[in-house]
């Protein structure tokens, strides 16, 4: 009797399990509302992604007045006044209504320090339970993904939802795969994985099933948007959706930054940095090579001033910032930098019209947001030689160099050298012509492009 007892709960339980989700899946099915989700799990993340969120919010509005724009986030202090303010305050958006909110609550199940092993595939898992909170919460017509979970695509699917995503970067590439095999250290390749060759191995073996999954996940989307000449040979790659892979450019502030002047006041001259003060925007790196300079510089030429702007998501961000600090006290240029942590719009303006030119670092850079707001207010742009700078951003313009690619130390350091020695003529006549080039990446051409993107998905589901 026991054992018939042990076996009918063994079978009832899971049953009871997958009769719950299937009653919530169709509650939801039969429930979605006339709007569009906005996956953003952080909304106060200050980067270009947060950018492309507002402008896409806008873009939703000003297309379908008729459609609520609900954003999911973590953020629990976030309300529709305190996002939409933000979006104004950070970004210069300004956005017809505060949109709704729906607030996470399993966010921890998407953030790095919860996998110590295993990252990428316990951040994508983590974010199909987020998302099942999200459309559990509430169903709408349209799912759209700014943030890049493409796991979370299937479930929306499933929920009945059509699946929009703007892709910043691929969770995987096949770049990431290549260097591994070469064993080639960085931020997210331990150097004692790639000392080891069985080790380097085995991470070949996982990145090639994570990248078939994430192939398969990706393909669930109606509309992929992506932001770069990069990003979209990759995804084309990965995704295999050709037909639903759409460039278009994120929103660049070229119009508020081109009505700055390109002269330079003020005797102290200055190069800044900005970038979310993450690992993989390897700011140790540019330091350095500011060091490195200033010790190779002209003594009858000032020393410049290198200014780091960005935001800090977490504790792990914070610790990095403080170890910037402490680098710079090292390599004894502390009297020549500044920091400059989570800035209002209005400031980090003031900085780049008063900046002679702007740092990059960033290895594959998907696109390039910084990049393109250095030039468009003046400042000549030095950008790491790969990705986004190198095959969309800094090309010449009307046969005008615009600006310096590098990849090493080295090459930062004689860029620097390069401008802070450059006659004020020739400085302003690339400076212009960097300005030119920015106005090809404009947030009129962002709503332009966007809006034709979505359109036809938009209308088939009216």
């Amino acid at each position: 009797m026991e054992n018939w007892i042990l076996l009918w709960a063994i079978i009832t339980f899971p049953l009871v399990i997958i009769l719950a989700f299937v009653a919530q899946i169709i509650s939801g099915r039969r429930n979605r509302r006339r709007a569009v989700g906005f996956f953003h799990p952080y909304t106060n993340d200050g980067g270009g992604g947060e950018r492309v969120l507002w402008c896409a919010v806008k873009g939703i509005q000003d297309e379908r007045p008729d459609l609520d724009c609900v954003v999911y986030t973590g953020d629990h202090d976030a309300s529709p006044e305190s996002l939409m303010a933000r979006a104004t305050d950070r970004f210069g958006v300004h956005l017809l209504y505060p949109p709704k909110v729906v607030h996470l609550y399993g966010r921890k199940w998407v953030e790095e320090t919860t996998y110590p092993r295993f990252t990428m595939i316990g951040q994508s898992l983590g974010s199909v339970y987020l998302s099942w909170e999200a459309l559990c919460k509430f169903t709408p017509l349209y799912y759209f993904d700014t943030s890049g979970y493409a796991f979370t695509y299937p479930v929306a699917r499933i929920f009945g939802c059509k699946v929009i995503c703007y892709t910043h970067y691929p969770t995987i590439s096949l770049d990431m795969i290549s260097r591994v095999r070469d064993r080639s250290s960085m931020y997210n390749n331990n150097a004692s994985i790639a000392k080891s060759h069985w080790l380097s191995w085995c991470k070949i073996i996982y990145y090639k099933i994570f990248s078939w999954m994430y192939g398969f996940v990706g393909s669930c989307a109606h509309l992929a948007m992506v932001n770069s000449s990069w990003t979209r040979s990759h995804i084309e790659k990965l995704w295999r959706i050709q037909d639903r892979t759409k460039r278009v450019y994120p929103p660049c502030d070229t119009s508020g930054l081109q009505s700055l002047p390109l002269e330079r006041q003020g005797e102290t001259t200055k190069i800044i940095s900005v970038a979310q003060f993450r690992p993989e925007k390897a700011h140790s790196l540019q330091l350095e090579a500011f060091s490195v300079a200033i010790q190779r510089l002209d003594k009858n030429l000032p020393r410049p001033k290198l200014q780091f702007v960005g935001s800090c998501r977490n504790k792990s961000d914070e610790e990095r910032l403080q170890n910037l600090k402490d680098q710079a006290v090292k390599l004894k240029v502390d009297g020549d930098v500044e920091f400059h942590k989570n800035l209002m719009y209005r400031d980090l303006v003031r900085l780049l019209g008063g900046a002679i030119a702007g740092i990059h670092s960033m290895i594959d850079e998907h696109f390039g947001i910084s990049v393109v707001e250095y030039m468009a207010a003046g400042a000549i742009p030095i950008a790491n030689n790969s990705a986004g700078p190198k095959m969309d951003i800094v090309l010449d313009e009307d046969g005008q160099q615009t600006g310096f690619l590098a990849q090493n130390v080295e090459e930062y350091a004689e860029a620097i050298l390069k401008i802070v020695r450059m006659p004020e003529s020739e400085r302003l006549r690339m400076a212009a012509a960097a300005r030119k080039r920015a106005g090809r990446f404009s947030e009129q051409r962002f709503y332009d492009d966007f809006k034709a993107a979505i359109r036809p998905i938009l209308s088939s589901a009216s």
